[in-house]
């Protein structure tokens, strides 16, 4: 490693973006299904692109280990090996036919910005490391935050034997494949306390920051989920032209009523200023028995709330239930809601977001604002274990979770040279990191 050095705030080595450039077509290459890209959770896509980056970040002289469960850690090692670890990254994984940006920007931004400090000689006071988190993408398995509940150990059993959507075998199997070694689930995770912060860039995954033609979101807080991902309303196929209404029992019409009045519960939380989204992302009949002169008998749909209130999500949670029960009774259908999964909501780092707004991206010139963020992030889980965080949003047009991202180049360099600022913050200047978590 080049000789020690510290570096003040506005001389913080700037980013490698031929780097950037070049991991960007790589990935590319690796995820292109022929109309976006899909890098599938411990699948073929996301094993490649976590060996393009341990390869790349050995080539810049940095350590690299994977644990337990193929979480990939790229360490620049600091003057002071003893003292806790400032940690950026993201995820590599994507949902079916996505983009190339959501989840692999932050992964890239954050070796760029250690590859930089390479170039230009100079070695933090603390560990630095790039984490690239396995299986974000909760489109595979029914899993929230696959990776970084791995990397704390917080996986369970029965999480472990969840299938994924497209092959059938369980996470386990998936894991083991990818050169994990799920029996090792229960020890050897990372120790909080021994983590000064964790500070993730992203794509923004809405319109805010294009509509408001801002560069980069610092966001807030992290909305926490409720979730019923196979929820079937179950009537009975009948003849369209010989039953009356008076003897049907129409999964359709009892799906829509169960949709139609939680969108009116939904409006009633918003008019009372409460904030939430809602969201059925799954609406279809049975491909094999549905027919257009057919009563549809069995309807599967999903609910997806999404709050930065943890009582709102209790809530809502009670009262789904309690319209379920109500349609049925209307309709003359049944309704299995099926497991309920989700997410805590996560407060950011007060400190390092001022430091963003206030100070690092204002001496660069750079348009920022404070936002919150309705996705979930893997940052949401370092949070709830105690960790000090930071999320950079980057603005993208076309939204995420489709192959159209549109993330332009020169502001995911901006907001990587914002990442490397704070960074250096972290854990440079007087030789300590300027955060510790609150245990």
């Amino acid at each position: 490693m080049p000789s020690p050095s510290v570096l003040p705030d506005q001389e913080s080595p700037g980013p490698d973006l031929d780097l950037a450039r070049t991991l960007f077509v790589a990935l590319h290459q690796i995820g292109f299904d022929g109309r976006g890209i899909t890098r599938a959770s411990y699948g073929d896509g996301e094993n490649r692109a976590h060996l393009l980056f341990a390869e790349t970040a050995r080539q810049l002289g940095l350590e690299v280990r994977r644990d337990w469960a193929a979480n990939l850690y790229m360490t620049m090692p600091g003057q002071d090996r003893t003292a806790p670890v400032v940690m950026t990254g993201s995820h590599l994984d994507s949902v079916p036919v996505g983009g190339n940006f959501d989840g692999a920007a932050g992964v890239v931004a954050g070796l760029s910005v250690l590859a930089g400090w390479c170039r230009a000689g100079y070695r933090p006071a603390c560990d630095v490391t790039v984490m690239a988190i396995r299986a974000e993408e909760s489109a595979w398995f029914p899993v929230s935050y696959i990776g970084s509940k791995a990397a704390f150990c917080l996986l369970t059993p029965a999480d472990l034997a969840v299938v994924r959507r497209d092959t059938g075998r369980s996470l386990a199997d998936h894991m083991a494949q990818a050169g994990g070694d799920p029996s090792a689930h229960a020890a050897g995770g990372l120790d909080a306390g021994r983590i000064a912060c964790f500070i993730e860039l992203h794509i923004e995954q809405g319109p805010v920051l294009i509509q408001t033609g801002t560069v980069v979101g610092i966001v807030s807080g992290i909305c926490g989920s409720l979730r019923y991902r196979n929820v079937h309303v179950r009537g009975t196929y009948a003849h369209s032209g010989a039953t009356p209404r008076a003897f049907r029992r129409d999964a359709v019409m009892g799906a829509v009523a169960l949709t139609r009045r939680l969108h009116e519960r939904w409006l009633e939380h918003e008019s009372q200023g409460d904030e939430m989204t809602l969201t059925f992302g799954v609406f279809r009949t049975d491909p094999d028995q549905a027919d257009f002169s057919t009563i549809a008998g069995d309807v599967e749909l999903s609910i997806d709330v999404r709050s930065r209130d943890p009582q709102l999500l209790r809530q809502m949670g009670d009262e789904i239930e309690q319209v379920a029960r109500a349609v049925e009774a209307q309709e003359g259908v049944s309704i299995d809601l099926g497991p309920r999964t989700g997410s805590t909501p996560a407060r950011m780092d007060e400190g390092m977001c001022t430091a963003l707004l206030d100070t690092l991206a204002p001496a660069m010139g750079l348009s920022a604002t404070a936002m919150p963020s309705g996705a979930g992030h893997d940052t949401a889980l370092f949070a709830n274990q105690g960790i000090p965080t930071a999320m950079i949003f980057v603005r993208n047009a076309n939204g995420s979770h489709n192959p159209d991202e549109a993330m332009e180049f020169d502001d995911f360099a901006a907001a990587t040279a914002l990442l490397g600022r704070l960074l250096h913050r972290q854990a440079g200047l007087d030789g300590r990191p300027r955060c510790v978590p609150s245990h």
